[in-house]
This record gives C-alpha cells, sequence and structure tokens, in this order.
C-alpha cells in the first residue's frame, strides 16, 4: 500500500483534548463541581453561618440574635467529624476530630460560643479542601483516558476496511492512521512516512519523523502522512494505560496527607481524655463538690484543648499559601506548603519547564563556496518553508520575521513528511530537509558540509539543510530554548536543597546535555518513558530523600503523583499534570520554585515558633488550674490569649515584604 500525501496544514488536535471523531467522549462531563461534594457544602453553610453570626456578636447585640447562628455552625460543619470520630471510637481509636467536637461543645457550654464555632470552621474547611484535592485527581486520571480514541480502522485482508473499538484490536493487527489523526494503538509502521507529535507521551518538543520498522504510541498525534500500523500491545497494556495505573498507584502509595500536630493526635486525644477525667475524679473522690470538681475538670479542658496548637500550625501555612497564589503559584492545602518545606532534592523536565517549549532557530551557516550570507541563506529557506505547518517551518520563518527580511513566494510547494519541503523560489529549486532527506539531488558534501552538520548536530541541535537547485548552501541549527533566568534559578534550588537538580526527560540525549549545561546541571538522564521517571523518583524516596518534581506533559503526570510534591507548569501544563500535581507555576515563571520553597520553610520556622509560644501557656495554665484555683474567665482570657497571640504570628506571612524576602533569600543563593 502507497502512502496517501496530504496537505501539511492538516491541524491535529493538541494534545490532552479531545481528539478526533474517533475519541470525541470530552473530559467535561467528568469533572467535579465543587459544590457537588457533601464536604464542601457542609463547609460552605458553617462558615457562611459563622460569617453571619460573628458581627452581630461582637457588637453586642442580644445572644438570641447570633446564638442559633452559631448552633447552625455547630450543626453543619461539626456533625461529620463527630460522626466520623464516633465510628473511629467504636473501633477502638480517638481522633483529633472527635476531641475538637468535645472542646467546641466544651466551650459553648462555659458561654464561649464564638470560640468553639471557629475550631468547627477550621476543620470543616480543611476537610473539605482534602475532599476536593481527592474528588480532583480521581477526574484527571479519568480524564487521560480522552488521550487515546475510541475506535480505529482496522485493515482487512480482503483490502476493506472495519471501524472498531480499540479494546477490540488485537496483537498482529493493521490498523491505518489518517492524517490529523490520533494513533490507536502502541505498534510498529509497517508503511507510510509522517511526522507524529508524541509529546504527551516522551516530552519531545518536535514531531518525531516515523517510517517503516518505528514504533508509535496510543495517543500520540499523526502528522500529515498516513501509516499503516501493526499493533503490538493489547491496550490494557499501552503506555497510556500504564500511565493511568502508575498515576492512581503513586495516588493511593502516597504518604498519608497529615499536618504535624495530626500525627500526634492519637496520644494527645487519648491523654487529655484522661488528664481531663482525673482532674474530675481524683477531687470529687477525695470529698470536692461535685461544681466545684466539674468545673475544674471543664476549666482543665478549655486550658488543655488545642486550639492553640491548631491555630499555629494554619494561619501561618494559609498565609503561606494566599501570598504565594497572589505571585503566581497555587498550593493545593496546607498539607503541600508543610511538605514543601520538606524538600532535599529536585526533579527537572526539560521540555516546557527549564525549556519554552517549542524549537528557535540557533545557528545560520552559509557554506562557503555558496557565496550566501547568514541574511540570504535564512531568508531563502523560510520563503521555501512559510507554506508548511511544521513546527520547524514556523521556527525558521518567525527567525526570519525577527530580522526583517522580505520572503520572496514560494511556488510548487511540496512536502514528504518525515523529509522535508520542496518549492520554487525566484525561479529556482530550494529544498529544505533533513541531511539525509534529499539523497537523490546531491550527496553530502565532504568535508566542509559534513563537518557542518555533524558540529551542529554534536551540539544538541536539529538541523536542516537547505539546497538550491540541488546543491548544498548551508545549514540552519534549531533548538529548544532555556527559559529565562532558568540558570540563575537551578543555582538558587541548589543552594535550598544542598544537591543540583537533576534533569529527567524523553529528549535525546544530545539536546538534554546541552541544555543541561547552560542550565548548570551535570545529572541528565534522557530518553526516559514515564515509567522511567518514576522509577527514578522512586530510588531517591526510598533512600530517604524528599523529591520535588516540576513538569508539565502527561508523561510527567507519574512523577508527579509519585514525588513528594508535584509542581507543574500552568500555562503549557497538561490538564493531567495540572490536577495531579500539588502545587501549579501558574505564570509559567520557574524562578518562583525557589522563592516558595525559601517561603514554606519560613512558614515552617513560625510554626515551630507558634507551637513553643502554644506550648508555653498551655502548660501554664494546666499547671496552674491543677497546683491551684485558675479562675475559669481566667483561664478562658489566657487560653485566648495565646490563640490570637499566634494566629497573628502566622499572619505575619500575608504581608508583601514577606515574599520580598522569599525572593531575596532565592536571589542571595543563586
Amino acid at each position: 500500500m502507497t502512502s496517501t500525501l496530504t496537505s501539511s496544514s492538516a491541524t491535529p488536535s493538541p494534545p490532552g483534548k479531545s481528539a478526533s471523531p474517533e475519541g470525541g467522549h470530552g473530559p467535561d462531563h467528568r469533572r467535579t463541581r465543587v459544590l457537588a461534594l457533601p464536604e464542601v457544602r457542609w463547609a460552605a453553610a458553617a462558615t457562611a453561618f459563622f460569617l453571619l453570626a460573628l458581627p452581630l456578636h461582637l457588637a453586642g447585640l442580644p445572644a438570641w440574635l447570633w446564638g442559633p447562628l452559631y448552633a447552625l455552625v455547630y450543626a453543619t460543619g461539626g456533625w461529620e467529624p463527630a460522626w466520623e470520630g464516633l465510628k473511629a471510637l467504636r473501633e477502638k481509636s480517638l481522633d483529633v476530630d472527635l476531641l475538637m467536637i468535645v472542646a467546641a461543645l466544651g466551650a459553648a457550654s462555659i458561654g464561649q460560643a464564638m470560640d468553639g464555632a471557629l475550631l468547627i470552621v477550621i476543620f470543616a474547611n480543611s476537610g473539605a479542601l482534602e475532599a476536593l484535592a481527592t474528588a480532583r485527581t480521581a477526574d484527571s486520571v479519568r480524564g487521560l483516558l480522552d488521550l487515546a480514541p475510541a475506535t480505529a480502522v482496522r485493515l482487512l485482508p480482503d483490502g476493506g476496511e472495519q471501524v472498531l473499538s480499540v479494546a477490540e484490536l488485537t496483537v498482529g493487527d493493521t490498523v491505518l492512521v489518517r492524517p490529523g489523526d490520533r494513533v490507536g494503538a502502541d505498534g510498529t509502521v509497517l508503511d507510510g512516512a509522517s511526522d507524529v507529535d508524541q509529546a504527551a507521551i516522551t516530552g519531545e518538543p518536535l514531531p518525531v519523523a516515523k517510517t517503516p520498522g518505528d514504533e508509535v504510541f496510543a495517543g500520540t498525534v499523526n502528522g500529515a502522512g498516513a501509516l499503516r500500523v501493526r499493533v503490538q500491545r493489547d491496550a490494557s497494556d499501552s503506555v497510556i494505560a500504564r500511565i493511568v495505573r502508575m498515576v492512581q498507584e503513586a495516588s493511593e502509595t502516597k504518604a498519608p496527607t497529615q499536618l504535624f500536630i495530626e500525627k500526634v493526635e492519637q496520644r494527645y486525644s487519648l491523654g487529655m481524655v484522661a488528664a481531663t477525667l482525673a482532674v474530675f475524679l481524683i477531687p470529687f473522690v477525695v470529698g470536692e463538690p461535685l461544681s466545684e470538681a466539674l468545673l475544674r475538670a471543664m476549666t482543665f479542658m478549655i486550658v488543655a484543648s488545642p486550639c492553640a496548637v491548631v491555630l499555629a500550625t494554619m494561619p501561618p501555612l494559609l498565609a503561606a499559601i494566599a501570598n504565594a497564589g497572589r505571585h503566581g503559584v497555587l498550593v493545593k492545602s496546607a498539607v503541600v506548603m508543610e511538605r514543601l518545606a520538606q524538600v532535599d532534592a529536585i526533579a527537572l523536565d526539560k521540555t516546557g519547564t527549564l525549556t519554552e517549549g517549542t524549537p528557535q532557530v540557533t545557528d545560520v551557516r552559509p557554506l562557503a563556496e555558496s557565496g550566501l550570507d547568514e541574511e540570504e541563506l535564512l531568508a531563502t529557506a523560510a520563503a521555501a518553508e512559510h507554506p508548511s505547518e511544521h513546527p520547524l517551518a514556523r521556527a525558521i520563518v518567525a527567525a526570519a520575521r525577527e530580522r526583517g527580511l522580505e520572503l520572496r513566494t514560494a511556488e510548487h510547494f511540496a512536502s514528504v513528511p518525515g523529509v522535508g519541503v520542496t518549492a520554487t523560489v525566484a525561479g529556482r529549486g530550494v529544498s529544505v530537509g533533513a541531511p539525509a532527506g534529499l539523497p537523490e539531488e546531491a550527496p553530502v558534501r565532504e568535508p566542509e558540509e559534513g563537518m557542518l552538520v555533524r558540529e551542529l548536530a554534536g551540539g544538541g541541535r536539529t538541523v536542516v539543510v537547505v539546497r538550491i537547485d540541488g546543491v548544498p548552501v548551508g545549514a540552519l541549527g534549531l533548538a529548544d530554548r532555556l527559559r529565562p533566568g532558568a540558570a540563575a534559578t537551578v543555582a538558587s534550588l541548589t543552594q535550598l536543597t544542598g544537591t543540583a537538580p537533576t534533569l529527567l526527560t524523553g529528549d535525546n540525549p544530545r539536546a538534554a546535555a546541552r541544555l543541561a549545561a547552560e542550565a548548570g546541571i551535570q545529572d541528565v538522564r534522557a530518553g526516559l518513558l514515564p515509567e522511567h521517571k518514576v522509577e527514578a523518583v522512586r530510588e531517591w524516596e526510598g533512600a530517604g530523600r524528599k523529591v520535588l518534581v516540576v513538569g508539565d506533559g502527561v508523561n510527567d503526570a507519574p512523577a508527579l503523583a509519585a514525588a513528594h510534591i508535584g509542581v507543574a507548569m500552568g500555562r503549557s501544563g497538561s490538564d493531567l499534570a495540572l490536577e495531579t500535581a500539588d502545587a501549579v507555576i501558574v505564570r509559567d515563571e520557574l524562578a518562583t520554585v525557589p522563592a516558595v520553597l525559601a517561603l514554606a520553610r519560613r512558614a515552617r520556622r513560625i510554626v515551630v515558633q507558634n507551637l513553643v509560644i502554644a506550648g508555653v501557656f498551655i502548660a501554664g495554665l494546666v499547671i496552674w488550674d491543677l497546683a491551684g484555683e485558675l479562675p475559669l474567665p481566667l483561664g478562658v482570657a489566657g487560653h485566648e490569649g495565646s490563640t490570637v497571640l499566634v494566629g497573628l504570628n502566622g499572619l505575619r506571612l500575608l504581608r508583601e515584604r514577606a515574599w520580598r524576602r522569599a525572593v531575596g533569600s532565592a536571589a542571595q543563593v543563586s
């Protein structure tokens, strides 16, 4: 069968979106709506009732106005953690959720309804954020299945065609992949030539030429040529299917999302309950009146309750999240902010993360015998490439326009997928293509042309040779370009973590090595498929490292899920990467990564400060209550004073100065 060539203007669907009529089930119907989650609805209701009650209470209005609103806060925000706590209690376990409900009810019983309601609101919103993050991750995994088409065209032995579900394909079948379609199965090209965009799988910035014998992956986008592909793997074992499984497994096995205070909740809860009972029973048994014993125990429960400890942890982390959000970094939860402070190793993707993700002309090299200068060579190549939609062609045309060059009109344009283009420019035949792409017209001229091609290719460039009337006249080198400030960012990350970042990429080793050298990265792992990136992350995690992975593509999603922290580049990031990641760089400014790490570490220091303050207050008030007679109003005042103090201390991170200080810390180390 002969490949059917079509116009090169065929525009494939972008990776990660609904691809073609064959795969026309878009992800919109799978997206979890925020208010569809019961945890979010209850938390929103509790917060609303609290915000209505608070000004009425502070204004000194009668209790019948604000009391019922506080009661609604307790009911809407507290019933679910109370129910979960009771179920845990039935299983002989005591968690901090039930303890918080008891403390909130205890506060209300002695006239401190506002304090208890505030505690309820904090816990309800924390649970809602965790439920939302879990639901979004599940959505993103399901949405990944939209990358692969739902159907494929199988070629029959009698020459006919059969449209069937990709799940019905078996190893050994031959499928037809038309121009612009997505490949339906992992397989090997039997016939045809085309450029295939496989960035979703390997992260390579440019479409890859495919000819007979080359491997193609399900979900990748075919270019302008038709391909016949022999199926080599079942749909359940394709690269896309393996990515789905890896993301699911990594999400399920990732360490439990717990804040520092939650890690000691069981011991603290048991200790506080036992101590409260002892404070009540011992005096009562030795003859103290019931009312006095109960008042002492209630005072003890209030001053020993972990309200200040909870607020010692949450406000600094939430303030840091808000501050980072104002500067283009979306941190999805307080747990993520706490984990960012623990990072001691960094792994960076290349294309779209460390680099801009689009090819740029880096070298214009006319041959000495051609008689052309750089501008003439570039203008000639750009004129021939102008009708093409190939990414390399667009880069060449853009470079010519940046230099203000005039482009002549190309006639008799033709494109050969995987090879190059030919056209007539100013009456002369111009060919632009791979070094071995047009061998019939002229062999590679030695030594000059061969040396030039090897020099550019050895530097990690993609090389295209320009020929006029069959005679080589020069070559162009194209490559992806580092993001502005990438080298400074790498230096900052090295200083912050004590270890130089590692580059993980599916691109070829030469291109990866060149960009890594420019960025100051020595550890380069190239040619990786998604599972290889996960293996690297698990290797570091197994050695006790806390790894932060920064990426943007579908192929990065499993590593983002497996890492201690995953950060996605927002502007160019795939839907799966954005949902799987723990944080998103919304403005695509790589320099914000070290800044948010510095901010997270400062938040952790303030958390430690607050825990010390809260511990000192609690210890002092408890000793006073046990050793003497602590008046209840004074106990409440001391408890609330410590709560306010740690809250205000944490909220310092909301100030613009806190972000400038984090940026300054990152800049100093670079």
